[in-house]
């Protein structure tokens, strides 16, 4: 439990009416109670204030008049000061150091550190001070791991991948398998090439349940600082992308794309090896990148929801493109001739 002159101590904003109120938790505006502290980030939600029973709300400056007698944090950006609350509200679980004894451990270790049940550390690996190693995770050799980190449970790290400090990588997270290198003979069967580089997180990485990012072919797959990857993510051999990047679930990234800097990735895109992204770059969901972005940007290739019969006539519309384009350019032609109207 915080008092709100407390939390404006620490996270900063200003307050309006009584700083000793106290609150527990964190609240939406359509269900919160006494104890609970809401936000308010979009005007169009400014009719559910009313009938909203939390002891305070996070809200913008410019709403001080308009709710004046409630208990307010004042703040420029709310949705982010409630972001900074609910992380004081809800710390990570406390470190409890020790190696389970049902854990197999190759490895000198901090004392600092956790290990799990199950789990598996294989020889030459180290592992940063507070490092969570949960339960049936495996840690391959040569594999270092930074400060703080910590693996949920059932997480595969591959050999000498390198994770940094403070990164989170949830439940089923697979780092370094193989990427998808073949080569094909004359007869149509498939030689493997073997995948000899590494996958480099940088700090403060967190990565969803159940994705993949393939290590190197040649070269290693580097994903930057503060990226941030939602469940279901494939990300293909010899990636790279840029710092603070975030992607939406099932978004899929062949290899060797280059993705820049604090770019964001909507739910399914998919983008095509060999190409770049530049930073600042927002793909709309469902979108196929299949050629290089060169400016920031919003870059949407899908199209709206619409009823079977409504697609079929488009479609069919579709279809005829090439002849109504051959159809304009002779008209265009025709227009572009001699005038022969009369001049009398």
């Amino acid at each position: 439990m915080f008092r709100l002159q407390e939390l404006v101590d620490r996270l900063g904003g200003e307050i309006a009416g009584d700083g000793a109120v106290a609150v527990a938790r964190v609240a939406p505006l359509d269900t919160a109670k006494e104890g609970d502290l809401a936000f308010l980030a979009n005007r169009k939600y400014l009719s559910q204030v009313g009938e909203c029973a939390a002891s305070a709300l996070i809200v913008t400056p410019d709403l001080r008049e308009a709710l004046a007698g409630r208990n307010l944090i004042l703040t420029a950006d709310p949705y982010l000061y409630f972001a900074r609350v609910a992380q004081l509200f809800n710390p990570p679980p406390a470190v409890r150091p020790g190696v389970h004894p049902l854990a197999a451990v190759a490895s000198a270790l901090p004392a600092s550190v956790q290990v799990g049940p199950g789990a598996s550390i294989e020889e030459d690996v180290v592992l940063g001070e507070d490092v969570v190693i949960g339960p049936n995770c495996h840690v391959g050799r040569g594999t270092r791991i930074g400060r703080g980190t910590r693996l949920y449970a059932n997480v595969s790290v591959y050999h000498d991948c390198v994770i940094g400090e403070d990164c989170i990588l949830h439940s089923g997270v697979v780092i370094g398998a193989d990427g998808f290198g073949f080569a094909r003979e004359k007869s149509g069967a498939w030689v493997k090439i073997p995948q000899a580089g590494r996958v480099v997180l940088g700090n403060d990485v967190e990565i969803g349940a159940n994705t993949t990012v393939d290590r190197g072919a040649l070269d290693d797959t580097v994903i930057g600082d503060g990226v941030k990857l939602d469940n279901l993510i494939q990300i293909a051999h010899n990636v790279r992308v840029g710092e603070h990047t975030i992607m939406a679930g099932c978004a899929g990234v062949a290899g060797s794309a280059r993705i820049g800097a604090r770019c964001m990735i909507g739910g399914q895109a998919g983008i095509s090896g060999h190409l770049s992204i530049a930073d600042d770059v927002v793909v709309s969901a469902w979108t196929l990148v299949a050629k290089s972005i060169t400016k920031p940007g919003v870059y949407t290739g899908n199209l709206p929801l619409q009823t079977h019969g409504d697609w079929v006539k488009n479609f069919s519309h579709l279809r005829h493109l090439d002849a109504l384009a051959r159809r304009v350019r002779q008209l265009e032609q025709h227009s572009d001739g001699p005038d022969d109207r009369s001049q009398g």
